[in-house]
């Protein structure tokens, strides 16, 4: 499994804790399910190292919504291609609730999903690829568009907003 984030592939620091697993005093980057976050949330907060937490279909992330800040890392599992659910936890998260951590995509990642995975503010990706190939891959996703009809959080510029432009121009231009 590789990880991809800015343009280059970077280690996995974060220890993945099963909801039975006991918790590190301190140091380790700890990511846990939403369900163990809010049964520890107390004892999670206080501990001394980095907390991310793994939001899988049928959570609600508006359930993170007054800890956003505490996440150094919010993984969204994609069970399957099929499941667009993990779309839409993005764009709440990073629109409605202001993330700026690290969301990784995890699960069924695929090469075809990523740039809209990015669109929707996504800005790391687990793949089953090895890191050059999954790096490849990424970089090949984010260059298949270059104009968007659609406004998210990526800050894109928007076919209208392109053509408003060009047109204040001209009209600028003229006068």
């Amino acid at each position: 499994m590789a990880i991809v984030k800015n343009d280059c592939v970077i280690d996995n620091e974060w220890v993945a804790l099963d909801d039975e697993s006991s918790v590190p005093e301190s140091g380790a980057n700890v990511l846990v399910s939403l369900a163990r976050f809010k049964a520890e949330h107390d004892s999670l907060i206080a501990r001394n190292g980095g907390l991310g937490v793994l939001l899988v279909p049928g959570d609600a992330p508006e359930d993170l919504a007054d800890d956003i800040d505490r996440f150094s890392l919010i993984a969204v599992k994609f069970p399957a291609y099929t499941d667009g659910r993990g779309y839409s936890y993005g764009r709440i998260l990073r629109e409605r609730y202001g993330y700026k951590g690290e969301m990784r995509a995890v699960g069924d990642v695929l090469r075809d999903q990523i740039l809209y995975m990015h669109r929707c503010g996504f800005d790391a990706y687990e793949m089953a690829d090895d890191g050059d190939v999954a790096l490849e891959k990424v970089r090949a996703a984010l260059r298949d568009m270059t104009v968007y009809y659609q406004p998210t959080g990526d800050d894109r510029a928007t076919a209208g907003s392109l053509r408003e432009r060009r047109r204040a121009a001209l009209d600028g231009a003229s006068s």
